[in-house]
């Protein structure tokens, strides 16, 4: 089990280094000893003390970490179900400092993310979206339509076939639309709740879409709670062929862990793919 109460610090400590311009490995995030009360793997008591100096360092920190590292970008908010509003909250106003404009933000419902209605999510991706046809697997079909609908590698205007496959998504209640993108995005950040916060089946179904994602879009990353990189749909993207091209951040139930993935947002626009956060995640703490 992780130990939360030391993974606060651990990870403030490595953005204190990251901003006085030191190299930092990913040793400060390995498990500790040290006592947190848990209850299960989704939920941990951190003491309000440690929550308000994370709280506290993250704001102090952010502006001087993020300002302009995603100017001129526009970045779309795909969600899980079990995503948390003040994550979400978070990680928007983060995104907005680090100059990008947030395009809008879509829930992947339940429906979708259960692998009983995968044929039907197939249906609705190759009818609407002619191209998707090609793709070779169900699912890589529906991550290569919804790009087409709402993710771009070039500028943001809408045709007919992205409104096309707009209408169909959110008809079929496969997408539920929380703010209505007027314009595509370039890049998207897919953010995922505690495990088993939601249906069973959520990350193999995320982890089969992403690649379909990344594939029509400049940059997808995954982030979620410490538990999604345990056992939920961090993991499961780590785990599966899109981990190459996907960036995955695990820290997400932290202010300086929502930093993080920003930063790692700003690292996959770059062209480079990484997966941090916990002692878990193969390339370190923190992107740098």
């Amino acid at each position: 089990m992780i130990n939360l109460r030391y993974h606060v610090i651990s990870l403030a400590a490595v953005l204190l280094a990251l901003a006085a311009g030191i190299a930092v490995g990913a040793g400060l995030l390995d498990e500790s000893d040290a006592a947190t009360t848990t209850t299960s793997s989704d939920t941990a008591e951190i003491s309000p003390a440690l929550a308000g100096f994370d709280a506290g360092y993250a704001s102090m920190t952010a502006p001087g970490q993020l300002r302009d590292k995603l100017k001129n970008r526009t970045v779309l908010l795909l969600t899980t179900p079990g995503a948390r509003d003040n994550e979400i909250d978070s990680l928007i106003e983060n995104l907005t400092t680090a100059g990008a404009r947030v395009t809008g933000q879509v829930e992947l419902t339940s429906k979708l993310l259960s692998p009983a209605n995968r044929q039907f999510a197939e249906g609705v991706a190759a009818q609407s979206d002619p191209d998707a046809a090609s793709e070779a697997t169900d699912y890589g079909k529906v991550g290569a339509a919804i790009a087409r609908g709402y993710l771009t590698k070039g500028d943001g205007s809408l045709d007919e076939t992205a409104r096309t496959i707009r209408s169909a998504f959110t008809e079929g209640d496969l997408l539920a639309v929380e703010q209505d993108p007027e314009v595509s995005a370039q890049l998207a950040l897919v953010v995922s709740g505690p495990a088993g916060s939601s249906s069973g089946g959520e990350g193999t179904v995320v982890s089969s879409m992403v690649a379909g994602l990344d594939a029509g879009s400049q940059g997808v990353a995954v982030v979620g709670p410490v538990s999604s990189g345990e056992n939920g749909v961090v993991n499961a993207v780590r785990g599966s062929d899109a981990a190459a091209n996907v960036s995955t951040i695990d820290v997400t139930d932290t202010g300086t862990g929502r930093v993080a993935s920003v930063l790692g947002l700003v690292r996959e626009a770059a062209g480079q793919s990484g997966a941090w956060g916990t002692s878990r995640a193969a390339d370190g703490p923190v992107p740098n």
